[in-house]
């Protein structure tokens, strides 16, 4: 049953549990981003591109395992769920310490990812307790928190390297999920009451699917996440082999990880106040265009062999501030048309852009050649095909400030 609410958690531990779920991904990735090399030498990946098969399982397990929490959340409540996901998420963490090829490791890492595609529940626990103007507060607020991780977190795992082995940063992955469970199952109570419980229908699952994959603006929007998303994890796969490899920096990786994962945080602040002013296709639109804008500069600074450290965090700063004014915007056009199966969509929406932009990031970090070259050009690329996907989903018209009308259809 139902507690009441006044047994919930405060608003603002309530923000603070959801932000922290939001943030197991972040930790489980980023954290180890530092370690790659170290990881990768102990469990025999061979060539350095190899290694970032580390990052890939885990978003590929990720990905996949949205929908089934998403789905299976809606007939059994968010706690249960969220409960599970991260076990396996803490359990997973705490045996890639034991990992000793790098198969298994592999394998670990893509089961430590079913675990933490449970963080999509966090934004359906918000939704069941909040709505309207209240929602996207809250929202917002547990948002800039999630932001906060990917700025320290490749701190916490040089810091760990410098003190101890790589095995201590999987294991503070798996501390870090261990300390949420008894936070979540001690102070979240169950946030879907059984009246709003859906059934388990893998037939009215399959055709919710099938809607959410013919709406134009809603693939479109979709798809050009998926290209965005694929071009950061290029950059997130072979970043830190730069640094090492052809910076000889590898300690400063972790700071210039950090400023770039700030710039998308103080996009996203901004991001509120803008669409408020000018909406969010006019400003994802000439986001996209500024992105496209210093990926080519990017583009042509590498291929000239003028890469530097600080032109690189420059560069790559101005390029995810662009994303940050993306992202968010993008994903609430393309859910503008499913309301009434948000959580189905949601979860479709997730799978694909995690799962295709895993694929299409490990592709770009495959191609790493001892410079900045295949990334500049994997951003250049991923945009280019972004803009094709919002021209699509908006019937070759940009800026416009609400939705391209439907075509009328002619009678007889």
């Amino acid at each position: 049953m139902l507690k009441p609410i006044s047994t919930m958690p405060g608003a603002k531990e309530f923000i603070v549990l959801a932000a922290a779920v939001m943030s197991v991904n972040a930790v489980a990735i980023d954290a180890l981003l530092p370690a790659l090399a170290a990881v990768g030498t102990a469990v025999n990946a061979g060539e350095d591109n190899r290694r970032q098969w580390l990052i890939t399982a885990y978003l590929i397990g990720f990905g996949t395992s949205q929908l089934v929490y998403g789905t299976l959340s809606d007939h059994y409540g968010r706690k249960p769920l969220m409960l599970v996901g991260l076990a396996i998420y803490a359990a997973f963490a705490a045996l890639s310490v034991l990992a000793g090829s790098f198969g298994t490791a592999v394998a670990l890492r893509v089961l430590q990812g079913c675990g933490g595609g449970v963080s999509v529940l966090a934004l359906s626990i918000i939704r069941d307790r909040h709505s309207g103007d209240e929602m996207v507060r809250v929202m917002s607020l547990a948002f800039m928190l999630f932001l906060g991780i990917p700025i320290f977190a490749p701190s916490l795992g040089h810091a760990i390297l410098v003190l101890s082995s790589w095995q201590w940063v999987f294991a503070a992955i798996a501390l870090f999920g261990a300390l949420l469970l008894p936070w979540v199952a001690l102070r979240l109570p169950e946030t879907l009451p059984p009246e709003r419980r859906m059934p388990l229908s893998p037939r009215a699952v399959a055709r919710a699917i099938g809607y959410v994959l013919r709406q134009r603006d809603s693939l479109g929007y979709t798809l050009a996440s998926t290209a965005l998303v694929g071009a950061l994890f290029g950059i997130v796969t072979s970043g830190q082999q730069l640094f090492a490899n052809v910076f000889h920096a590898p300690e400063a990786f972790p700071v210039v990880f950090g400023t770039v994962a700030t710039c998308v945080a103080l996009a996203a602040l901004l991001n509120g106040r803008v669409v408020g002013r000018f909406g969010a296709r006019r400003t994802s639109h000439l986001a996209l265009m500024g992105y496209l804008l210093v990926a080519c500069v990017h583009g042509a600074v590498a291929w000239s062999g003028l890469e530097r450290p600080w032109v690189f965090t420059a560069l790559q700063s101005a390029l995810m501030f662009c994303f940050g004014l993306m992202l968010a915007n993008f994903g609430s056009l393309a859910m503008a048309r499913l309301a009434h199966i948000a959580g189905t969509a949601s979860a479709v929406q997730s799978l694909v852009i995690n799962v295709a932009g895993a694929l299409v990031g490990i592709f770009i970090g495959q191609r790493f050649d001892g410079t900045a070259v295949p990334m500049t050009l994997g951003s250049i690329a991923c945009g280019c095909a972004a803009l094709a996907m919002v021209l699509m989903a908006e019937r070759g018209r940009l800026f416009q400030p609400v939705a391209a009308p439907l075509p009328m259809r002619v009678a007889g």
